[in-house]
């Protein structure tokens, strides 16, 4: 049995269920439950403080967990990065007063930064040569500032849009984060195959992400130009039809170039373009 450390609410909890149901791993959603066995895979999930996740992992109480990359850094445990998950997505920066007048990392200087980061901003300041009192905060960190507690903070950003509301603007990016599978640097056979396995389902969901299989019918004196323009992932699969003057051809297209791509393969002739999702891809 695997046991996972995952988030026991907000954006990362969501992600994080959302990619076992997708990887088809079934888990009870219900938080107040601290240990949650899967009904379908030899898996336990122990739901934490994100803040928690690195310890309970380099300590073995959990054998892999998904924690943000924020908090791996901040914690610096000694465990093992397996994956970059690609989920969560934001990143660590200094904000100050909205009205202030910035001209580089020099305004800092003798200045107090609030943040619940103390590690990362510690080791950006030291690196950078600035000299400014970090003052620890466990949470909203965005209104220290206008109640006097701090002249700037240190804080995740997603959309900025919390900045705003507080009257502050992003001035210096310090490093950006995103979801991490981590796991203890110890575990036996039988657990790492168990993770190996876990890594092949997600890995299939992660390449199904944005594509969409596209079937068309195409006249065959068109076949070699439609063929040229197709980024399939080795080549499209092309199937003869009754009318020997058509073909059908299958082809996986990503979403980013998905409209570009159908509009020229229209002008090339092809027809009867039918488009699906996909939900796993194996490559």
């Amino acid at each position: 049995m695997l046991r996972i450390a995952i988030q026991s609410k907000g954006r990362l909890y969501e992600d994080t269920i959302h990619l076992l149901s997708e990887a088809d791993i079934k888990v009870s959603s219900a938080k107040r439950t601290l240990l949650v066995q899967s009904g379908n895979f030899p898996l336990e999930v122990l739901y934490l403080r994100d803040d928690d996740i690195p310890q309970s992992v380099a300590a073995g109480v959990a054998d892999i967990g998904v924690v943000g990359e924020n908090e791996y850094l901040e914690k610096g445990e000694d465990v093992e990065i397996v994956s970059r998950l690609g989920f969560s997505r934001c990143r660590l920066s200094l904000a100050i007063p909205k009205e202030e007048d910035y001209a580089g990392l020099s305004w800092f200087e003798g200045k107090t930064i609030a943040t619940s980061y103390p590690q990362i901003l510690n080791q950006f300041l030291t690196q950078k040569g600035i000299h400014a009192h970090i003052h620890i905060i466990a949470g909203s960190v965005e209104i220290s500032p206008s109640i006097g507690l701090a002249d700037a903070i240190f804080d995740i950003v997603s959309s900025g849009s919390t900045l705003v509301s507080n009257n502050l603007r992003e001035v210096e990016k310090v490093t950006d984060s995103e979801a991490l599978l981590i796991a203890n640097k110890h575990l036996d056979a039988d657990k790492r195959q168990l993770l190996n396995e876990m890594l092949f389902r997600f890995d299939a969901v992660k390449q199904a992400e944005d594509k969409k299989y596209v079937r068309m019918n195409v006249p065959k004196d068109k076949l070699e130009d439609i063929i040229k323009v197709l980024p399939g992932l080795k080549s499209p699969t092309v199937i003869p039809l009754a009318d020997a003057h058509w073909c059908s051809v299958h082809t996986v297209l990503s979403q980013k170039t998905f409209w570009e791509i159908i509009g020229q393969l229209k002008e090339l002739g092809a027809q009867g373009i039918l488009v699906t999702p996909i939900e796993k891809m194996i490559l």
